[in-house]
């Protein structure tokens, strides 16, 4: 991966980004696994924005697609937040 698509380390684990709109966008998946320490991170956080779509919460307004290396090397949509968002981020979670 080059500069603009790179991984950062939290914790530990491994955050994928990508630089777009001039902004770095970070994969919510990734967040999620770091955060919660599951190895089921993308169904948590399905059902979680299930849960929040329900509820009212906007997550299309918080929450972006945006292609990142997927574990088969491909670029696969994914969901990222920006820093701005990351606040939102962290109360969801």
């Amino acid at each position: 991966m080059n500069g603009e698509n790179a991984l950062v380390v939290f914790q530990g684990s491994r955050i994928r980004r990508t630089r777009f709109n001039e902004e770095w966008w970070f994969s919510v998946v990734d967040i999620v696994g770091a955060l919660t320490q599951t190895d089921r991170a993308r169904k948590y956080w399905s059902d979680l924005k299930t849960k929040l779509i329900e509820e009212g919460f906007e997550v299309s307004e918080k929450i972006g697609q945006l292609k990142l290396m997927a574990d088969d090397v491909k670029l696969r949509l994914t969901d990222c937040a920006n820093t701005r968002n990351m606040r939102n981020m962290f109360r969801i979670i």
